[in-house]
């Protein structure tokens, strides 16, 4: 804060250099925590800074409750003659409002950060989590399979943290870099410097910058990623990383965090409106069918169409956002009957969204398509199990086939590596099935002729003199019983 400008509120101003604020050139006795309170606050007016960012960032070499942090808001408070200065949200911290001036112009360039156009529902307990974690991490990676919200979850987490970072947030969307060699053109456009050859030319300015760099869509540059987290970690100590992909990095002190599917509620639970209510996915589901229907209010009646529609979906928030968007056009029970049939109703998605983030069925086709062929085969292979598999079973049950000359054990791991497969806790060997969601996409590709007649050609091509049509013809076949 040292070379920072005074900021006036009312007839209020604070000195940052002095570590000072004065009323009508008088100044106003404040204790030194309640001015570091203030500063923060002041780095961002009219956002909202958590709790656990502010008392990070006043004491962050001792631990204290949350008690400390509101005997030096009220102190402001009275300091201020009572004036609605600051304000508290529960869920997000406190926020200074009065309006100011002097700070807006530096604060504005601090972030690239999209405006958030709706809250995020069912993380507020996972983001206190990250962002405590993220105080003291260099390196965080939030993988999860399509449609869990991992990008929603990195901006509302960066959002958390922008007030931490004394120059800035940044965040760069992977999935408009066609290729390994643009991404460092656009990181230096994030970042307002200038075009660099090469990662050590990136990282050069950054060296004494204390910012984070938030990369949407990792897995799409993956290797790129790496080599550059690596030149970061040596040439800029002070820039922490924080990434969305469908795999993690694998790299030294990196913290992986997967991203969990929303709660549905409990089996006892959907037995009334209220009882519902409280799990985050059907929160969700309505929130966002009140965002396209005034009015709407959930009935007991829309209970049990309801409840198959969240099973199907496995608690994914893009897929619920997707099949709540068509409910004023199909009513609840025809989007679950739509979905009986398929994944084809969350296919009409949000025009406004980047590609992969479009539609459900987009962001799945996103993921297929970067499978190796076995990878491929192994997930439609397991879309005709309704029930999870080890690989002892599942070694039976391809014996006969191509796939049984496959490595299995590599295949499953980097199926579950890449968010496609679950793997089921409990004791003994590891089971692994697809989701419900994943299943119906798999289901779907095996009873698409055009799909098949990529797959034989595909698998053909792969086996040389050995034919997979016998193959690709039984797992259609299954398929076409399979629900």
């Amino acid at each position: 804060m040292n070379n920072a400008p005074t900021v006036s509120f009312g007839r209020y101003t604070f000195h940052p250099q002095q570590r000072l604020v004065s009323k009508a050139g008088f100044p106003v006795p404040l204790g030194g925590r309640a001015l570091d309170i203030l500063a923060v606050l002041l780095e961002v007016p009219g956002q909202f800074v958590s709790k656990d960012t502010l008392i990070a960032r006043v004491w962050p070499s001792s631990v204290v409750e949350e008690n400390n942090l509101r005997v030096h808001i009220a102190a402001l408070r009275r300091a201020f003659d009572g004036q609605p200065c600051i304000i508290n949200d529960p869920q997000r911290g406190y926020s200074f409002v009065a309006p100011v001036q002097g700070a807006a112009q530096v604060s504005q360039s601090r972030h690239n950060l999209a405006v958030r156009l709706s809250p995020l529902i069912g993380r507020d307990e996972l983001l206190g989590v990250l962002a405590r974690r993220l105080c003291g991490q260099r390196l965080m990676t939030l993988t999860g399979c399509a449609g869990v919200g991992k990008s929603s979850l990195a901006l509302a987490l960066a959002e958390r943290m922008l007030p931490r970072y004394r120059d800035g947030v940044w965040w760069v969307d992977l999935a408009t870099v066609q290729a390994p060699t643009q991404m460092l053109h656009h990181l230096a456009q994030a970042l307002g410097l200038e075009p660099c050859a090469s990662t050590q030319a990136l990282c050069k300015p950054l060296a004494t910058r204390q910012l984070l760099l938030v990369l949407d869509g990792a897995d799409l540059l993956l290797s790129a990623c790496r080599h550059l987290v690596r030149a970061l970690a040596q040439h800029a100590p002070r820039v922490s990383v924080l990434l969305s992909s469908r795999e993690a990095l694998l790299l030294p002190g990196e913290w992986v965090q997967r991203v969990p599917r929303l709660p549905l509620p409990a089996p006892c639970a959907w037995g009334s409106v209220e009882q519902a209510m409280t799990a985050p996915a059907v929160q969700l589901f309505v929130a966002r069918v009140r965002a396209g229907q005034q009015g709407f209010e959930l009935r007991p009646q829309d209970l049990a169409p309801l409840r198959e529609i969240c099973r199907r979906l496995d608690g994914l928030p893009l897929a619920l956002e997707l099949a709540a968007a068509q409910v004023e056009a199909l009513g609840i029970q025809g989007v679950q009957s739509q979905l009986r049939s398929g994944l084809q109703v969350l296919t009409r998605g949000r025009r406004t969204a980047v590609e992969r983030h479009q539609s459900f069925t987009a962001a799945l086709d996103w993921s297929y398509a970067r499978l190796s062929l076995p990878e491929r085969w192994l997930f439609l292979q397991m879309g005709l199990f309704k029930m999870a598999v080890s690989l002892p079973v599942l070694i039976e049950l391809v014996a006969g086939t191509e796939l049984e000359h496959a490595d299995l054990a590599y295949l499953l791991a980097r199926l579950v590596g890449t968010s496609l497969l679950a793997q089921e806790p409990g004791p003994g060997p590891a089971r692994y099935r697809l989701l419900n969601s994943l299943r119906s996409y798999a289901l779907a590709q095996l009873r698409d002729p055009q799909q098949v007649a990529r797959l034989q050609a595909g698998y053909g091509h792969y086996l040389g003199p050995f034919s997979g049509r016998s193959f690709v013809l039984q797992l259609v076949e299954q398929a076409a019983y399979s629900d």
